[in-house]
């Protein structure tokens, strides 16, 4: 657990550039280590429909840290969860959830603002902190801000708007600073400087390459659920072709066979 946490903090130095694949379950999760992840986090979108659950935390904590515990064993990667805002509505509730978290193995969390009070989201931030070190786990808390996602100020006040919050999230215990939606170059690169949080941005159309990110400061790329999209599409379609053209060729040849998706878990149980 602590090299794990180590190693999952490492990805995050100065010149390093973390691209993460979200997990939405174990397998997903075996995928993307088995592809050469360095790291893995859940995705709450994708998880969710797994589960038969709509986004927004909906997933009772409990079969949430289940799933978590399950990916946890079955990889040997870095495992982080998002936590969306929380699971609770007061810093207590808040630390209570990130303590059931941690007891699965998870190295981290990220934790989000909604787009609300700073001040309000600072001492759930707090409580988050609190609660990782009276469980003894130096946790990796990424903190989302989604002034930008959720378009609540003009975009020339993103950088001021997002470097401000970024500040008060530090001070409250915050390792990361996460900000989905952001997409020009200009304003990644201001907000990279601005603040000695790691940057994390969001995948999506329009945002620049790896490569470029990198050189613009993120040190953090997300996907969200967007392999979950990705793969769940691929199923409609092979679906799709089966029942209406009574024909499988979306099935064959497929790299991802029984036998090797039953070796990521041999042993594991």
């Amino acid at each position: 657990m602590t090299n794990a946490i180590a190693t999952f903090r490492s990805l995050h130095a100065p010149g390093e550039m973390l691209v993460l694949p979200n997990a939405w379950d174990s397998a997903s999760a075996a995928l993307f280590a088995a592809s050469g992840a360095r790291a893995t986090a859940t995705t709450s979108s994708g998880l969710a429909w797994s589960l038969g659950y709509p986004d927004g935390e909906h997933v009772p904590v409990a079969l949430l840290a289940d799933v978590v515990r399950r990916m946890v064993r079955t990889v040997d990667i870095p495992v982080s969860v998002d936590l969306e805002r929380g699971y609770g509505r007061t810093p207590r509730e808040v630390a209570e959830t990130v303590a059931r978290i941690l007891d699965t193995g998870a190295v981290g969390f990220n934790l989000e603002d909604g787009s609300g009070d700073p001040g309000a989201f600072a001492e759930h931030l707090h409580a988050a902190r609190e609660a990782a070190q009276r469980a003894g786990v130096d946790a990796f808390i990424n903190a989302r801000t989604d002034i930008v996602l959720h378009g609540k100020h003009p975009a020339e006040q993103h950088v001021s708007e997002c470097l401000a919050r970024a500040k008060v999230y530090a001070a409250a215990g915050a390792d990361g600073f996460f900000v989905p939606g952001l997409r020009t170059p200009e304003h990644i690169e201001a907000i990279s400087k601005g603040t000695p949080l790691p940057l994390n941005v969001f995948s999506g159309p329009g945002l620049a390459d790896v490569a470029t990110l990198r050189q613009l400061g993120v040190r953090r790329l997300s996907v969200g659920g967007r392999l979950t999209e990705v793969a769940y599409e691929a199923a409609r379609r092979a679906c799709v072709e089966l029942l209406d053209s009574g024909t499988y060729s979306s099935f064959f040849p497929a790299e991802i066979t029984y036998a090797k998706m039953n070796a990521f878990f041999a042993g594991k149980n």
